[in-house]
């Protein structure tokens, strides 16, 4: 079975390779590269996390990826085998930079195809998505047919306002963009039945779950979770539209192995192709001009 893993980390920090041991692996450039081989993941989208220090044109730089090496544009030094999407600093941006900021983010979009979206900070930062300092973005991913990623559900820290992360305000921007694809990340988890009323009104509303496992899944911890398993099931039965759910893993939190199997038991065996392969070509589009010709 091929995999795309539609969202997932390549971060350096010394937080990641904490968690990443908790769930039984490194966090390193060759452990992932392994798991990809080991786990039939044929490709994957990395969340920016890492700072570009210097601007081009004066506005806001973007988050990228660098645990293979510090981040090279013009000349791609991260895996092959993976994309990426620029994550976006939204505290830092004002309508008044806004313009400049979009030109930050277009110099990757046409330099590199590895670029395959764009990530909101929603909930680590002290805005909506739907703010206005954000539609000069929403326009470069209309433009360049990318989607929009957007943290929703909780977070890891105590910084941004929670309500900002709620999967329901996903649906002012995609009533406005209706061209751009918009990604609930993480089920929106704990509101995963507004993120499913959300994706179920808005033909251009996706959901990723990614996120849902962290470290290593125990036949105790399936127990004492089968509760909020059978709840997720039953909320994912209800959309009953198996082409809205991306799988992702959010690596290097995670275990592999266990994610792929406890998520994959939540999906029908005839679209399991499409909630590991096949969604995430369709929103991820630019994955196809990544993708080796056997693999196609």
């Amino acid at each position: 079975m091929r995999i795309i893993d539609a969202h997932m980390h390549y971060f350096e920090v010394d937080g990641f390779k904490m968690l990443a041991r908790e769930a039984g692996h490194e966090n390193t450039a060759a452990c992932w590269q392994q798991i990809c081989e080991d786990n039939d993941i044929v490709f994957s989208v990395a969340m920016g996390n890492s700072y570009v220090p210097n601007p081009r044109f004066g506005g806001v730089t973007p988050r990228v990826i660098d645990l293979a090496a510090p981040f090279n544009c013009e000349h791609f030094n991260q895996p092959d085998n993976m994309g990426y999407c620029l994550g976006v600093e939204s505290d830092m941006m004002t309508v008044k930079n806004a313009e400049k900021t979009a030109q930050e983010f277009e110099y990757y979009l046409t330099h590199d195809k590895h670029c395959v979206g764009i990530k909101f900070y929603m909930g680590y930062n002290n805005v909506y998505l739907n703010d206005p300092r954000h539609q000069p973005l929403f326009e470069l991913a209309k433009q360049y047919q990318v989607p929009v990623a957007m943290h929703s559900g909780e977070t890891a820290n105590h910084h941004g306002k929670r309500k900002s992360a709620h999967p329901l305000t996903v649906d002012d921007a995609a009533t406005e963009h209706p061209d751009v694809k918009f990604v609930i990340c993480h089920i929106g988890n704990p509101w995963i039945p507004d993120a499913i009323v959300t994706a179920a009104k808005d033909e251009n509303v996706y959901l990723d779950l990614s996120g849902l496992l962290v470290g290593k899944i125990t036949d105790e911890f399936l127990q004492e979770q089968a509760g909020y398993f059978e709840y997720l099931w039953m909320w994912m039965k209800y959309l009953d539209n198996w082409e809205k759910f991306l799988y992702g893993s959010d690596w290097p939190l995670v275990n592999i192995p266990d994610n792929i199997k406890v998520l994959g038991s939540l999906v029908p065996e005839k679209y399991q192709d499409l909630f590991f392969y096949q969604n995430a070509l369709h929103v991820y589009s630019r994955i196809k001009d990544c993708l080796p010709v056997d693999v196609k």
